[in-house]
């Protein structure tokens, strides 16, 4: 997950949902994050009136937008798309990660439901935003390739839900393998879905 940011708003938005995908809500200061962005720590007040729990809402925004926008880009780098090859391809990003850099990093949606939806409402409110922003596209997506749309958003939810377990079975065992056995497992019954051509 990475991508330029030019005002410090923004930069501190950014930062925020990279350092709560590493190390989770409660250990993200908010001078720490205004640190990784290189923004005066005196903005954070200016920009995030609601404080932390406002930054975290919308880092989490973000990355509900960030993941919602990769389903174009895995399906534009498909020779022919399939309900299988666009898991595989949300699957590999992480794969990648994990192979390039280590386990460090998961996803932060997840981290901020795990560390604050049970405790603040607009997080949860938040998370839940953020995982239908990316759902709605996986299911476009389905629809596009045959599914019925009466089934799409069911699939979308069992792939984000898929993947999103893998991610933390893969940070804990510090092995890809979780994410090749869903991708391997699944594949076959998402492409199952589609409906016969008439």
């Amino acid at each position: 997950m990475t991508e330029s940011r030019h005002g410090p708003r923004e930069r501190m938005v950014f930062s925020a949902a990279q350092l709560i995908r590493r190390d989770g809500v409660g250990a993200t200061g908010m001078r720490d994050v205004a640190t990784h962005a290189g923004a005066p720590r005196g903005s954070l007040q200016h920009y995030f009136p609601g404080g932390k729990e406002q930054l975290v809402n919308e880092a989490v925004a973000w990355a509900g937008r960030y993941a919602g926008k990769r389903v174009a880009r895995f399906l534009a780098g498909l020779d022919e798309p399939t309900p299988s090859g666009l898991f595989a391809a949300m699957a590999a990003q992480w794969t990648h990660e994990y192979e390039t850099d280590g386990f460090a990093g998961g996803c932060p949606v997840a981290a901020a439901t795990v560390d604050r939806a049970s405790a603040d409402a607009s997080t949860r409110e938040a998370v839940a935003a953020a995982f239908a922003t990316w759902r709605g596209p996986v299911a476009e997506a389905l629809t596009g390739m045959g599914v019925p749309a009466g089934r799409a958003d069911s699939l979308a939810t069992l792939m984000i839900s898929t993947l999103e377990g893998a991610i933390l079975m893969a940070r804990a065992e510090q092995d890809v393998r979780p994410l090749t056995t869903a991708v391997r497992e699944l594949g076959p019954l998402l492409d199952t879905a589609v409906a016969p051509s008439s």
